[in-house]
């Protein structure tokens, strides 16, 4: 962990024009970003890039907290798969030494770390995951351990040194829960100064991560100056929200898209989203140019009919995480349940107890949480039986076979004995 910086100053380096490509990769790096810092230095790097024919090297870290990603995550994977095809190298770092640690951005307590095996375990499907998105044989995977481990207790204190206690105090939640009297234990400031430290070790030219993350990104560009390096570009990508159009996108919430959910649930799920969202989710999700979703949007604006760009949207996505024919199945499924119709995929549920209420059919059938959900579920016209609307609450259902419906989306095939 050798200091090779230099006192010595160096000459100004001469700005280099920015040409007509270097113009429209700054606009597509630029596209849906939250902040571009320092926007002016990117361009640069850009700049040099293309006279030198040297890739830029983008760094993305992902602690494997989960082994599942939703659409949300994605937002960030776009952003390096549009870099990506800029010609840029794209570095997919996993965390598997700072999940030991627990990323305390935007916490308000400490977060629990990661044992080895829950850090192996998600991190065995994170990349699986991710290559959904980006180009997997021009991906250089990393783990921090590669360095971190061999830092060793000297390593660490040394790194510690880098950096004061006024300065770690800075960030938003640190002082939050410092004035609220909530504990904040030593070891997660090790955290932003173990991921700045990743920037060195890989000689990062950007780095990418949510808006929560910029104090981290920041420490990375600082401590690239110790090590005499060209400090590091910061990209933060803002938080979608989920389903809502409210709250970010979260599993916890319910508002959420899984990218390996069934072509149907992730086509229908994105139709439900409002026609407004809908730019907001082409703007951060979407593969196509920023000229081809304005000539959609103008389109709308113009009274074509929102409903087809949702469509194009919807089709766009689930191609992306299935195939082409699993999103003209969703597009099939989907009108035809618009029009009553029932799908083919429909769970099948074996059930006894004929003659059966209605609510707690739909309560063992899974549909609804509870029988008094189902009740309220019958009075607002939202259960179906055979397609048929129930308006009973009371209503007995005999022993035999049929389909349950809740809602535009819930479906059982039930079978029901005596």
């Amino acid at each position: 962990m050798d200091n090779t910086s230099s006192s010595a100053k160096k000459a100004p380096t001469p700005a280099l024009p920015l040409t007509d490509s270097v113009q429209e990769a700054l606009a597509i790096t630029k596209r849906g970003v939250d902040e571009l810092l320092i926007e002016s230095e990117f361009a640069q790097k850009l700049a040099r890039s293309e006279q030198s024919g040297v890739p830029l090297r983008i760094k993305l870290g992902l602690d494997p907290t989960a082994p599942d990603l939703h659409l949300g995550h994605t937002v960030v994977l776009n952003k390096m798969r549009q870099l990506q095809n800029l010609g840029h190298q794209v570095i997919f770092l996993i965390g598997d030494f700072t999940s030991m640690i627990g990323d305390p951005s935007g916490r308000n307590a400490t977060r629990p770390p990661l044992t080895r095996e829950q850090i192996e375990a998600n991190a065995a499907t994170y990349f699986k995951q991710a290559s959904l998105v980006l180009d997997p044989a021009k991906t250089e995977i990393r783990y921090n351990s590669e360095w971190c481990d061999p830092l060793g207790a000297r390593g660490m204190i040394q790194l510690a040194s880098r950096y004061t206690v006024a300065r770690m105090m800075e960030r938003d939640d640190f002082t939050k829960r410092f004035k609220s009297g909530t504990p904040i234990s030593v070891h997660e400031f090790l955290y932003p100064l173990m991921q700045g430290y990743d920037s060195v070790a890989l000689k990062a030219d950007l780095e990418l991560g949510g808006t929560d993350q910029k104090f981290n990104l920041l420490v990375g560009r600082e401590l690239q100056k110790d090590w005499d390096q060209e400090p590091q570009c910061i990209l933060t990508m803002p938080l979608l929200e989920g389903l809502d159009g409210v709250e970010k996108m979260s599993k916890s919430k319910n508002n959420y898209i899984g990218i390996t959910e069934p072509g149907n649930t992730m086509f229908a799920k994105l139709m439900s989203i409002s026609d407004v969202m809908m730019w907001r989710y082409f703007e951060l999700l979407s593969w196509k140019s920023i000229d081809e979703v304005a000539a959609l949007k103008r389109a709308v604006e113009e009274g074509a009919n929102p409903r087809d760009a949702k469509v194009a949207l919807a089709q766009e996505i689930v191609e992306r995480f299935h195939d082409r024919q699993a999103a003209e199945d969703a597009l099939t499924d989907f009108v035809n349940r618009s029009k009553g119709g029932i799908p083919d995929d429909v769970p099948e549920v074996a059930l006894s107890g004929a003659p059966a209420g209605i609510a707690h059919l739909l309560k063992q059938a899974k549909l609804c949480a509870s029988t008094s959900e189902a009740m309220r579920m019958v009075d607002q016209g939202g259960v179906r039986l055979d397609g048929a609307v129930v308006s009973d609450k009371a209503l007995k259902i005999e022993a035999g076979t049929f389909v349950l419906q809740v809602g535009k989306r819930k479906f059982a095939r039930v079978t029901l004995t005596a």
